[in-house]
């Protein structure tokens, strides 16, 4: 049985100012909100005195700036939940007679209530949701709305990972004419791909909130990157008064540019809603073609091409900036993922901010979105340390026989214009054995992870897996027909019982692998792929070496913070990036099993005695050549040559070796003498295809540092590099130097990132010590043209200051 997907992705076009809504006149109103930690009656009140509030600016997230204590949770990073109040008075466009006004919020953590003029609004339990409330009727024309905003986020335990608390990303004042394109209501996807033309369908939900009928005219426009037309179309539609409706029009490209994870091309999508030959609505989005196939034998094909998915699961925060994260953080991090070879990113385990899934159809990356970690039954919530002393269970399971449903549909509707969606997950691990489900199937079965004892008859009966699934598949399906609909299987043994892969079309199978062949034999029709793995060898080989084994989700693509081990731990340790998005030596050892061009890496550590050398070359080794004289060294190699040899200060210090698809790392064993140690790889002829150099330092003498400007130019933020270096300029990697950040100039430093996991200080003020010699420091512009410098110091070392104007244009560094 194969399955065929034809989507014609869309994404909101990043220059208009249109949000993610497609309708109206959406303006961004993040600015110049008041904000309280704590509950306090009668907020929402109009004549409310918040005078001694504090002011701050939106996306904001109030976990990250407390402080870490070991009497928290450490599954939310030993940081605090809490209820926080948030107030703004906004200026009510004059309009026209009829006009409707919305408030959008792409997300706020969570149980929201939304007040406008002391009137409540709507509420919305869910955190990761982006969602509307219709502020029409509480508001006038021309007058200035009192917004309050209270998000309860005491049950601070509720999470498996840190999730933030408060308004974290973008809120939107939309105002519409009375006819408008409903919420979400542009849909587009392909009819037919044949012999170089493209036939797309496109679905326009319409809706009349004035007490007349309306006759329209809907016009579709396709533009290519230079804005030529490529095909358009005109329909006629009428509505009833207070009616809805829905407009499908075809659109004939010819010569499509496909989207792909190496060529993202992307269209401009105009829509435009006419009545009596005035426009009253219209909304732009950006547009990419392509197709994907499943299939249970050869896996997975991208506009035809059989490929393997190489992917990473991602969670929403940024170390130090917590869930509140700018679009240029989050676009140089993926692209670094990109330089590691991954082409996938799976949105552990929630929707995420619309910025995420642009920038993924921006950079040609494939996603994986996800709904839910835990459905009808709460999981087990680590208090003391990742599965460590006794767990507590408070969650989102207690909303979600009445959210869920709507929580899903709403995410499938914002995001399935996205050319990088490319599947749907409606649940991960909820079939964790005895977490909370149980069957008796359990009673002498094993799988790849604890089960937490055999059948448990007091757990809720497993069984309902399969029926809960049916349930959210159909939701999925209604709002997107084009995609499948998959989830994260950790009971694989026990849902096969139950019948929970039945309702997927594709099934994800998390630390499994032991039964990819098995299952493939059972279940011949079924499409099978590693939803979440491990970072080893082997669990890449049974990707790379089964053709029905269509790709792999690593856990995780990039550190996060919370489900952290015992105290100190800031959170989960496994990344192929750090905290602040540089890539670990573990990064470097996946580009060479992933990445096409010729790479290589060198890492050392002191050579390790017999016992510990059974589990093999370490694949975390850092770029480190500073050891006592004669010392024996361990030097491992990450390359994807066919061998590679290894020189000391230009001499041979280690013989030419073949790669080692056993370990996936060429080492040698040397002793350490001061100087240049460099690996060279070669091609199976012995051509030099890449290689990688790593010096001795002297003891450290000054910092330097470097701006990242990818989004200075946007939204003012500043990423810069520091780096402690010796008096040669060469990187010192055992420095722990406290370094200083301060600011003269209309500027604001939002936290330095130094990627120490242990390190349970304080990471928003302006002192910190680097780790591996380094730190990232977040820095935002508050004036649009005047100066700003930076000047970082530390003791005994020489300082650095950076006047921003010259800053360079280019990422400094991976």
């Amino acid at each position: 049985m194969k399955i065929t997907f034809i989507l014609w992705g869309l994404i909101l076009f990043r220059f208009s100012l249109f949000a993610q809504v497609s309708f109206g006149k959406p303006e961004k109103i993040n600015d110049g909100w008041q904000f309280h930690l704590g509950d306090v009656p009668n907020a929402q009140a109009v004549d409310f005195d918040a005078g001694k509030w504090r002011t701050l600016d939106l996306p904001h997230d109030w976990s990250v700036e407390g402080t870490l204590s070991p009497s928290l949770a450490s599954c939310t990073g030993y940081l605090p939940g809490g209820i926080g109040w948030y107030r703004k008075t906004v200026d009510i466009p004059q309009g026209k007679p009829g006009d409707r006004v919305y408030l959008y919020f792409e997300g706020v953590y969570n149980r929201s209530e939304v007040f406008i003029n002391g009137h409540s609004a709507g509420k919305r339990p869910s955190g990761y949701v982006s969602f509307m409330h219709d502020a029409t009727p509480y508001v006038e024309a021309g007058k200035p709305a009192v917004i309050a905003v209270r998000a309860d986020h005491s049950r601070s335990a509720d999470s498996r990972w840190y999730t933030g608390s408060g308004i974290y990303r973008n809120v939107w004042l939309v105002t519409a004419n009375p006819v408008h394109i409903a919420p979400w209501g542009v849909f587009c996807r392909t009819a037919s791909i044949d012999h170089g033309k493209a036939v797309l369908t496109v679905e326009t939900d319409l809706e009349n909130g004035s007490d007349a009928k309306v006759d329209l005219t809907v016009v579709q426009q396709l533009l290519d990157v230079n804005g030529k037309e490529v095909a358009a179309s005109s329909k006629k539609i009428s509505l009833s008064a207070k009616a809805t409706g829905k407009s499908i029009s075809d659109l004939r490209v010819g010569k499509p540019l496909l989207w792909s994870t190496r060529t993202p091309n992307l269209y401009r999508l105009k829509t435009t809603v006419v009545q009596n030959g005035k426009t009253i609505d219209e909304t732009v989005t950006t547009a990419g073609i392509r197709t994907f196939t499943f299939d249970p034998d050869r896996g997975f094909a991208l506009n035809g091409e059989w490929m393997k998915v190489k992917g990473v699961c991602i969670h929403h925060d940024a170390g130090v900036l917590g869930s509140a994260v700018p679009r240029e953080v989050w676009k140089r991090r993926l692209l670094n993922l990109k330089e590691t070879g991954c082409n996938a990113v799976r949105m552990s385990h929630n929707p995420q901010a619309p910025d995420v899934y642009d920038l993924c159809d921006e950079l040609g990356i494939l996603v994986m979105d996800e709904a839910f970690d835990e459905w009808e039954f709460p999981k087990r919530k680590w208090l003391e340390g990742w599965n460590r002393g006794t767990p507590g269970f408070e969650g989102a399971y207690d909303f979600f026989e009445e959210w869920s449903s709507r929580d899903l549909a709403d995410m499938v509707r914002r995001d399935r214009n996205h050319a990088s969606v490319f599947a749907w997950s409606i649940g991960n691990e909820v079939d964790y054995p005895n977490d909370p489900y149980s069957h008796p199937v359990l009673d002498g079965t094993t799988i790849s992870q604890p089960m937490f004892g055999g059948y448990r008859p007091e757990q809720p009966n497993a069984e309902r897996l399969g029926k809960v699934a049916g349930r959210l598949a159909a939701t999925v399906r209604e709002n997107d027909p084009s995609r499948p609909v998959t989830a994260g299987l950790a009971g694989v043994v026990m849902s096969n019982a139950a019948g929970y892969p039945d309702a997927l079309d594709i099934a994800g199978y998390n630390y499994t692998e032991d039964r990819y062949g098995t299952d493939h034999k059972t279940y011949p029709e079924r499409v099978i792929y590693g939803s979440e793995n491990g970072q080893g060898l082997p669990a890449w080989k049974a990707v790379r070496d089964n053709e029905h084994i269509f790709g792999q989700f690593l856990w995780t693509g990039i550190d996060y913070l919370g489900e952290s081990g015992a105290w100190p731990s800031r959170g989960f340790y496994t990344g192929l990036m750090d905290f602040g998005g540089f890539i670990k030596p573990r990064g470097y050892f996946r580009q060479s099993l992933w990445a096409e061009k010729p790479m290589a890496y060198l890492g050392t550590y002191p050579a390790p005695d017999r016992d510990r050398d059974r589990w093999g070359p370490s694949i975390d080794a850092w770029s480190i050549w500073n050891y006592d004289e004669g010392q024996t060294v361990r030097v491992v190699c990450y390359t994807n040559a066919a061998k590679a040899r290894l020189l000391l200060n230009g001499k041979e210090a280690g013989a030419t070796k073949d790669y080692d698809d056993h370990t996936g790392v060429i080492w040698w064993d040397i002793p350490y003498a001061r100087g240049a140690l460099e690996v060279v790889g070669m091609d199976a002829a012995g051509n030099r295809t890449c290689g990688y150099t790593v010096r001795s330092s002297g003891r450290p003498d000054a910092l330097t540092a470097v701006v990242d400007t990818a989004g200075a130019k946007d939204s003012g933020l500043l990423q810069i590099i520091v780096r402690v270096v010796d008096e040669n300029g060469i990187p010192v990697m055992l420095s722990d130097d406290e370094v200083t950040c301060t600011i003269d100039g209309p500027a604001r430093l939002l936290g330095l990132e130094a990627s120490n996991n242990s390190d349970m200080g304080n990471y928003r003020d302006n002192v910190q010590r680097v780790l591996h010699g380094r730190l990232l420091a977040y820095i935002r512009l508050t004036g649009e043209t005047e100066p700003v410098t930076v000047k970082f110091t530390a003791p005994w070392l020489k300082g650095v200051t950076l006047p921003v104007p010259e800053r360079s244009p280019n990422f400094p560094e991976k």
